[in-house]
């Protein structure tokens, strides 16, 4: 299916790296779904940004109910089934000074990563893996980090539920891959600039800038096309994969 046919759901899709892929996909001329939890002002003003093609739903992504309700909404508003998710659900602040250290990071920070990023994920691949399953096509990309690769600054409570995350990318592609659902996953480093990075000093920014073979800091827009690839029928053959996009910073 041509990017410009599929209908995508974007979790966590008004700020930020989410932000950037649905303006990428609706680039490319996709059904655009922007979900949002607490961000209504900049959802629904990216929704009208994107026009007709695009609508901004609200929706907890750890609350299975309301997940099933805005697949629902998304379906009727569109007129067929979502084809496309992304899974960008974040909440989180990077900030290396104020992170929790291992000698006192309390288990509600790890609980709350899993909550958002797998508990999230999952009750989002299961609520569309069906109307996927119907079409013979689906397209599932989960947005990873780099961190836990390259551990440089350890928030251990973000690296570790993102470091599941790919786990479940690799079993739920071989699960889903019969009924033509491809499950993938791209991962970034630093980006500049998103607001979850925002406390990041510049000195940060330029410091990984240097240590990339592209000397430059990937931006939410080069990230979101990456992304796009795994929606394309270009990779109509690739399923439970990481694809590490960050300048070239870690390349293994």
């Amino acid at each position: 299916m041509e990017i410009r046919d599929q209908i995508v759901l974007i979790t966590g899709g008004a700020r930020g790296v989410g932000a950037a892929t649905a303006r990428a996909f609706a680039g490319q001329g996709a059904r655009v779904v922007i979900n949002w939890r607490a961000s209504g002002p900049q959802a629904e003003a990216l929704a009208v940004e994107l026009g007709e093609r695009a609508v901004a739903i609200q929706a907890d992504v750890t609350d299975r109910a309301a997940v099933e309700a805005m697949v629902a909404q998304a379906a009727a508003h569109f007129g067929g089934a979502i084809s496309t998710v992304v899974n960008n659900a974040l909440d989180y602040s990077f900030n290396g000074d104020a992170r929790a250290q291992m000698a006192d990071i309390p288990w509600k920070d790890m609980e709350r990563q899993f909550s958002t990023v797998i508990h999230g994920a999952l009750n989002v691949i299961q609520a569309t893996a069906a109307g996927m399953s119907g079409q013979r096509f689906g397209r599932v990309v989960n947005i990873g980090t780099n961190l836990f690769q390259n551990p440089v600054v350890p928030y251990h409570d973000y690296t570790a539920a993102k470091a599941a995350l790919l786990s479940l990318t690799r079993t739920a592609a071989g699960d889903l891959g019969p009924a033509g659902i491809t499950v993938n996953m791209v991962s970034g480093g630093l980006l500049r600039t998103t607001d979850a990075s925002a406390a990041t000093p510049d000195a940060v920014f330029d410091l990984i800038a240097g240590m990339t073979p592209l000397r430059s800091v990937t931006t939410p827009q080069e990230f979101a096309d990456a992304v796009l690839f795994f929606a394309s029928p270009w990779s109509r053959a690739v399923t439970g994969q990481n694809l590490v996009v960050d300048g070239g910073l870690v390349r293994d």
